[in-house]
């Protein structure tokens, strides 16, 4: 289960602080062509969505690598599945539905984080 729960955190904190970071650096205008949703959220709130990204990924990685309070890669790994609730809400109110694809397997991956951090954590 140790390694199973490396793989997977590793996958999602390799993908989240790209796609988190792109939320926090990037204006409106340059996140637009690749996330359509851009326009009908507060740029503040999208700013809070990458921040809680980026730290989601390190969530997973530095407590369990740390020793230090473990629990809370449990605990980051729900805020991802609660980010990708989120996204497949939005899209699916957009007519987007055929969009959600990506959403659905990060939330996957972080649900089975939650699984396997519980199993050994």
């Amino acid at each position: 289960m140790d390694v199973a729960y490396w793989i997977v955190a590793a996958l999602l904190a390799a993908f989240y602080p790209y796609a988190g970071g792109m939320k926090v650096l990037q204006s409106q205008e340059r996140l637009q062509p690749m996330m359509g949703w851009v326009d009908r959220v507060p740029m503040p709130l999208v700013r809070v969505i990458g921040t809680l990204e980026v730290l989601g990924a390190a969530g997973l990685i530095l407590p369990p690598l740390t020793g230090i309070a473990p629990w809370l890669a449990v605990a980051a790994a729900t805020g991802l599945v609660l980010i990708q609730v989120g996204g497949i809400v939005v899209h699916v109110s957009r007519g987007e539905a055929r969009l959600i694809g990506l959403n659905i397997a990060l939330l996957l991956a972080a649900a089975a984080a939650i699984w396997l951090g519980t199993t050994w954590l």
